[in-house]
């Protein structure tokens, strides 16, 4: 498959207007500290100031937008690892429809009850997305509900990539653009959107050592599963999919590199983001500053950092701040 084929520019700036006035337009904010690391012009986009706190409600709000009056009717439901929830919860209820969101037992607290909170129905199932997800296909086979998915769905992809789109509005030049990598739906909209722009433009995929399961697909060639391990990026854990449609082939084509980070080097981004920006993130949303900060990324031009999401366990981000240094996750996440 072609990346191209997949979610093409145009149908990224249909989304731009199918949702404008139901999400922010989020700021870009210029980073003296890090351009002294970087050595070349740095820019947060602070997407984490989003109205659920996450880029998910791009995605999820166009694909609900897209839905018919009828599917709506019949409710939606998702797997999530909490934010894609979050997002989905929150479009569902302006547009009177009924969500259900499926998760996994290592989705924090903080993140399930946030989700009841806007409305909608939990349903725990399991350790993993995969066994989430199993949930969800039971749901829509024997109730008829419309299954929105958090990465791998065309409408979803092209509301994330309207993340990119601004992104180019706001900084034209920009030559590298660096984006936390999960199932790649915001990777592979980016991508689309950014190198739709301007093809020498580069786009960098960050995730976590633990359970990156995109980064392992791509490495093999094809949708693997791995083990979902906890993380201080519990955000971007989670399978793509052995039957993955959509962003395995636009990560795979559009992507120019995946970035590996440990736990101690995503702490480092949570804490600068704290002590140095003034800016309270979760660790999936610190994995461009970490990549940064450790120097695993060079640009010769302008960088742009997506801060993706701040819907961090308050007590998690005191641990962290405070110098916990990780080593036990079992005990720290």
């Amino acid at each position: 498959m072609n990346a191209q084929s997949c979610v093409s520019l145009d149908d990224i700036r249909c989304a731009a207007t199918r949702i404008a006035g139901r999400v922010l337009r989020t700021p870009m904010m210029r980073s003296a500290a890090l351009e002294e690391v970087a050595g070349v012009p740095v820019y947060l986009k602070l997407e984490h100031h989003q109205t659920t706190g996450s880029f998910k409600l791009r995605g999820a709000t166009n694909a609900i937008l897209s839905l018919t009056s009828e599917e709506r009717a019949r409710g939606v439901v998702a797997a999530s690892t909490g934010n894609h929830g979050r997002a989905l919860a929150h479009g569902a209820k302006a547009q009177g429809a009924v969500a259900t969101i499926c998760m996994s037992r290592l989705v924090p607290e903080n993140k399930v009850s946030e989700i009841r909170r806007l409305g909608a129905e939990v349903r725990i199932v399991g350790h993993s997305q995969d066994e989430a997800q199993q949930e969800v296909e039971r749901l829509v086979a024997e109730k008829g509900m419309v299954m929105v998915p958090p990465f791998d769905h065309a409408d979803v992809i092209a509301g994330q990539g309207t993340l990119g789109l601004e992104i180019m509005e706001q900084l034209p030049d920009a030559a590298m653009v660096l984006v936390p990598l999960s199932g790649g739906g915001l990777a592979a909209g980016v991508s689309a959107a950014v190198k739709g722009s301007d093809p020498k433009a580069r786009v960098i995929g960050l995730t976590m050592q633990r359970g990156a399961a995109m980064k392992a697909s791509l490495d093999a060639g094809h949708p693997v599963q791995v083990e979902e391990l906890p993380s201080l990026a519990d955000s971007l854990g989670g399978g793509i999919g052995l039957d993955n449609a959509l962003t395995f082939a636009m990560c795979r084509d559009l992507l120019d590199d995946a970035i590996l980070l440990s736990e101690e080097e995503i702490a480092a981004g949570m804490r600068h983001a704290y002590a140095v920006e003034r800016e309270i993130i979760e660790g999936a949303s610190a994995v461009g500053l970490a990549a940064l900060l450790a120097g695993r990324v060079k640009s010769s031009g302008p960088v742009v950092v997506i801060l993706s999401g701040r819907n961090v366990d308050m007590s998690l981000h005191r641990r962290v701040i405070n110098g916990a240094s990780c080593v036990d996750l079992e005990d720290a996440v």
